[in-house]
């Protein structure tokens, strides 16, 4: 398990907060960001703190896997965010588990688990919850799941998040020019 993924994500936690510290919110949601800002202009990143959502996902026993910029951050990217985007099977099991997971985490309105794509919001995080169902250009994102890695988090959890290949793949297959942008950095991490 990679420790450093999580202590990537706890640096960058740190200067999200930093660097929103003192901005006022805009009444701009994540459902807003433009397609080469990112989720981090808006009123997302306010206050943005995935571990809450991330330490009850495993407390729930779900196989949910980030995707998006935190797993980005995971990987060693440097840009900002101010949403967290997981990836699920759609199973009526995993229904349960993030439904789980989202009310002990403060989820007032549980989203639509019947929809490819639904929005969701805790405390600390706002996303998407994404099956592979939901179109993403012309890859499959089911394989994703299978070839997550994990991450072990000192406080005694593991967060499972796309696998590097899988992540640059959906940044291309998206195509927007954050997702270019982030492709290109995350093309140019050294693996080890």
């Amino acid at each position: 398990m990679n420790e450093a993924a999580v202590l990537r994500l706890c640096q960058a936690v740190r200067r999200i907060q930093d660097s929103t510290r003192e901005r006022a919110a805009t009444g701009r949601g994540p459902d807003e960001a433009d397609d080469v800002a990112g989720t981090f202009a808006t009123d997302g990143a306010l206050g943005f703190d995935p571990f809450p959502l991330l330490r009850a996902l495993h407390e729930a026993g779900s196989h949910a896997v980030v995707i998006g910029q935190v797993a980005g951050i995971m990987h060693g990217s440097t840009e900002l965010t101010g949403d967290l985007d997981l990836l699920w099977d759609g199973t009526p099991e995993e229904a349960h588990a993030l439904r789980d997971a989202l009310t002990a985490t403060g989820c007032a309105n549980l989203p639509d688990f019947e929809r490819s794509q639904a929005v969701y919001q805790v405390n600390g995080a706002s996303g998407d919850l994404c099956t592979p169902d939901l179109p993403w250009g012309d890859m499959d994102t089911s394989p994703c799941l299978a070839r997550a890695v994990s991450a072990h988090h000192p406080a005694g959890f593991t967060i499972r998040y796309t696998a590097l290949n899988d992540l640059i793949r959906m940044r291309r297959a998206l195509g927007r020019p954050k997702d270019h942008r982030r492709a290109d950095e995350l093309d140019s991490i050294p693996t080890g």
